[in-house]
């Protein structure tokens, strides 16, 4: 295929790599991460092939919610630097060829945001009607209700005015009213100002919260989306909004935009990443092949973000009940290690017990799935977690550069953990040296999968193995062809593809130094436990001399 296309829309295959500034690199020896810091790791970021910074909240705040209850959506919090730091972080990457998003948090703000400030002081304050006020609280629905552990109630009395204001979230986050058109416009100038200093897109925070709560005070919340993009698209024609929307498939592509692809740009598949880890917890690929069968098809020029953990807990909430608690009993049975009663608060290495086998495989397996991926920082050296932190603040440690560390001269704020996946054992300065480690095959993985355009542009069919813990699936675009066959389980396996409209075309693997034959439309597989292969199609004829007459064993 083209590779113009797969510039002109570069995030249909991108690499995205989500990072806290705050917990990546210390640069001003405070024990807290910053962006002088991170423009120092430019260059490990590049070597590893990322394409796309993903910088979690990095604007001024109380930070009793790890950045995510902001006071001013224009500047950079000052324990993480200056515009000007920001900008000469900018300058760097986009010297190395990244691109770089931010959070889009504006479903809610502080309660010590001067909008809400103003808000409160009374009610007739011209900000009086950015937030949403009620006299009298509307009933609780308890499954609304975001984090039980903290909050039972989605209403808080303002004793000054006597009235109550909404929030999604904690009480110290007062929703947004983005009925109220001076929200709305406040919010593209948000956009647009970030936009100015070189930010190519947002990931959109808590979607649904931010358009379903105005309940029929928008004729068309969804409207609200068509027009932020529509606003970027002018600023920015290669301008995207990632949205972290968890809801079924049928419900979800609606923020897509219907059938043209004009609100976001990519959604998070919250569904595949949930039935993954549940064929994860029972060696068994049926319900991987359940998600994709059932995926939808976005529209053309839209894309899926897949992922197999992010910052927030790993929630397991569209399982049934029996099938969160094999995934609780499989990776997470301390109760400590569970959290809201639908998630884990825990890191993949961690949650597969270390078995570098099971994570390179289950990594290859992302990378492979139709879609973009979207990696979480530390996972391409297997970082764990910190379950003395609070919460979800488990997997948001520091990046662990060597054994001593190497985050931060000073003591950091926040811990690392101890042990077997302590900054002793797990480090990027060690596995830049080995060429078996974690880190490798990461390169190499981002390597393939950027060599591989099918894998995120092409057509996705879901391939019969013939057994239960063999998961496969071919990618075509333009006439070429890749197919990825995992195994889930601790045992050899052997399974025959059918590849009949493939001819007598030979079979690559890019992961290894092998070709196989397609013989009378078939091949057949070897698999080693928690083996991987991604096989290129390719005319006999295009074979090295050496290779046009292997077949496979």
């Amino acid at each position: 295929m083209r590779l113009t296309y797969t510039s002109d829309l570069w995030w249909k295959n991108a690499v995205i790599y989500c990072l806290d500034v705050e917990t990546y690199k210390d640069g001003d020896g405070d024990g807290i991460g910053d962006f002088r810091g991170l423009t120092q790791q430019i260059d490990y970021l590049n070597s590893l092939g990322v394409t796309c910074l993903w910088l979690m909240p990095f604007f001024p705040t109380p930070n009793k919610d790890d950045g995510y209850d902001i006071t001013d959506f224009y500047s950079v919090d000052p324990r993480l630097g200056t515009l000007g730091d920001f900008v000469e972080f900018m300058r760097t990457a986009k010297d190395r060829g990244m691109r770089v998003i931010a959070d889009l948090v504006v479903n809610h703000t502080s309660d010590q945001h001067p909008w809400f400030k103003a808000s409160r002081s009374s009610k007739d304050s011209p900000y009086r009607d950015w937030y949403v006020w009620s006299d009298t609280p509307e009933p609780d629905d308890p499954k609304a209700i975001v984090f039980p552990d903290k909050e039972d109630s989605l209403w808080e009395l303002d004793e000054k005015t006597g009235q109550y204001y909404f929030h999604s979230f904690y009480r110290f986050q007062p929703d947004l009213n983005v009925a109220n058109p001076e929200v709305r416009d406040e919010i593209a100038r948000i956009l647009g100002f970030w936009m100015e200093l070189g930010l190519s897109g947002f990931r959109v925070d808590a979607v649904p919260f931010l358009i379903e709560n105005v309940g029929d005070k928008l004729p068309d919340p969804h409207a609200f989306l068509a027009d932020l993009r529509a606003f970027m698209s002018r600023r920015e024609g290669g301008s995207i909004l990632l949205g972290e929307v968890n809801l079924p498939y049928k419900d979800l592509v609606a923020y897509f935009g219907d059938g043209n692809g004009d609100q976001l740009t990519m959604c998070f598949d919250f569904i595949l990443m949930q039935r993954t880890w549940l064929a994860l917890a029972r060696n068994e690929a049926g319900p991987i092949v359940e998600a994709l069968s059932a995926r939808s098809k976005p529209p053309k020029d839209s894309q899926w973000g897949t992922f197999l953990r992010n910052h927030d807990e790993l929630t397991l909430d569209k399982l049934s009940d029996e099938e969160r608690q094999e995934v609780f009993d499989a990776f997470g049975p301390e109760k400590d290690m569970q959290i809201y009663g639908r998630g884990l608060r825990r890191r993949l290495p961690s949650m597969l017990g270390g078995d570098l086998r099971r994570i390179k495989m289950a990594y290859s397996l992302l990378l492979s799935m139709p879609g973009t991926p979207v990696i979480f920082y530390g996972e391409e050296i297997g970082m764990g977690e910190n379950l003395d932190e609070e919460g979800r603040m488990a997997v948001r440690i520091p990046m662990q550069w060597s054994r001593s560390g190497g985050f931060s001269d000073a003591t950091p704020v926040r811990k690392t953990p101890k042990g077997t996946f302590g900054p002793e054992r797990v480090n990027v300065a060690d596995q830049k040296r080995d060429p078996d480690s974690l880190l490798r095959w990461f390169q190499l993985l981002i390597e393939r999968y950027r060599e591989c355009p099918e894998l995120a542009w092409g057509e996705n069919t879901v391939l019969k193995t013939g057994h239960p813990a063999v998961v496969a699936h071919r990618c075509d675009a333009d006439g070429s062809t890749v197919v990825a066959v995992h195994n889930l389980s601790d045992t050899a396996a052997e399974v025959e593809l059918v590849l009949k409209d493939l001819g007598d075309r030979m079979l690559t693997d890019l992961l290894a130094d092998e070709t196989m034959e397609i013989i009378d439309g078939k091949v057949r597989l070897p698999m080693s436990p928690h083996g991987c292969r991604w096989l290129r199609a390719a005319p006999r004829e295009d074979m090295p001399p050496e290779d046009a007459s292997i077949t496979a064993q």
